[in-house]
């Protein structure tokens, strides 16, 4: 199977799951807590994962992960990590159970409270070497946080914010595709457009970092001709890998940074009524920022659109549009039943955001409440 050592060690490939074995030895772990979510229980996940694992593995399992993982929840699963004196962490499923798996691992070996390492309060610094190893095992094509250095949590006091630190990055990562195979055709489409928006969006973003760029590149690429495959076929193998690799690709290249499409998510992430999945919000997202950062990114436009086989002058946010609408996806935050009244506090949360900064435009709160009425239709 091909091995890559970009950001971390990656076993990936159909199969590699049996190969989590070595890895735990590798990485000294005896007593591992699982970190998963119900469904990924009730789908059977988690038996195929314990049945690779030697018998001296005990089963260690928390499942109580929230759909937008919570301060709350890392807590109780420390508290189990603590009373079962376990020693590293696997996390199986998407972003959601990967995100919470390292907020587990910082408090597992750092003080509390969680929102002393968030990056807009100065944590970076503050998280050592000593977070707890994670192995991570993505079963969805999204969020790339198997192969990235953030936690996107929310905390105590209301916040949705970004915990940033290279030693996030989970200490091995196995990507079977094969564990997507059959997943539902919403969730394939919600994933794999969240993993596009990493990669056009981190693409776009001022930064200077050409192999990002290029990753980015090529994950958009592999997305835009296979999603609407593994969409209409759930058991597609190649649109499957594919998904996973332009998913991987995505976690890889938002090294880079994001931009606005992420600071208006991370905010919606924060409301406890509706509850917004990520992946939905970034596709809704995507078609309006792509318009209000026209002009300020060079020849970058002309460059995806040539990436994802589209015409030169192509109109990408038109196309990202289409692309929804074709996948099933809703047009607008008002079919995602987001209230008007929640416009003021989720434009400024987006302008504090922590990738705000990195968009290409320079954005304000006016800017971001603008373009929430536009989409909410208020």
């Amino acid at each position: 199977m091909p091995l890559i050592t970009y950001l971390t060690h990656i076993r990936f490939g159909y199969g590699t799951l049996k190969e989590l074995p070595e890895d735990l030895a590798a990485l000294g772990i005896k007593r591992p807590l699982v970190v998963a979510d119900k469904g990924i229980v009730a789908a059977g996940l988690v038996d195929r994962l314990f049945e690779v694992l030697s018998s001296d593995n005990r089963r260690l399992v928390f499942d109580d992960v929230p759909t937008n993982p919570t301060e709350e929840a890392a807590l109780a699963a420390v508290k189990v990590y603590r009373e079962e004196e376990c020693d590293g962490l696997i996390a199986l499923g998407g972003g959601s159970p990967i995100d919470l798996a390292k907020a587990v691992g910082i408090l597992a070996t750092h003080p509390e409270p969680l929102s002393q390492y968030a990056m807009v309060e100065g944590g970076v610094a503050r998280i050592t070497p000593q977070v707890a190893p994670l192995i991570a095992i993505p079963t969805t094509s999204g969020t790339g946080s198997e192969v990235g250095r953030g936690s996107v949590m929310n905390l105590a006091d209301g916040r949705k914010l970004g915990i940033i630190s290279p030693n996030l990055i989970p200490k091995r990562a196995i990507c079977d595709p094969e564990l997507t195979l059959g997943l539902p055709p919403w969730l394939t489409a919600a994933t794999g457009m969240d993993a596009l928006s990493h990669c056009i969006e981190s693409f776009l973003t001022p930064n200077y970092n050409p192999p990002a760029e290029g990753i980015g590149l090529d994950g958009a690429r592999r997305i835009v001709l296979h999603l609407e495959r593994a969409v209409q076929d759930g058991n597609d193998r190649e649109a499957r890998q594919e998904l996973m690799a332009g998913a991987m690709e995505g976690g890889m290249t938002f090294q880079k940074g994001l931009g606005g499409v992420h600071a208006l998510s991370h905010a919606l992430g924060s409301l406890k009524e509706p509850r917004l999945h990520h992946g939905t919000l970034n596709a809704v997202l995507l078609p309006p920022i792509l318009r209000f950062n026209a002009g300020h990114v060079g020849d970058k436009y002309q460059r995806l659109a040539a990436a994802m086989g589209l015409k030169p002058d192509a109109d990408l946010a038109a196309f990202i549009e289409d692309l929804n609408a074709r996948l099933g996806l809703p047009k607008s935050l008002k079919e995602m039943k987001v209230p008007a009244s929640v416009i003021p506090e989720m434009a400024v949360k987006a302008e504090k955001d922590h990738t705000n900064p990195t968009n290409p435009r320079k954005a304000t709160a006016a800017d971001y409440e603008t373009l929430l009425r536009e989409s909410i239709g208020a």
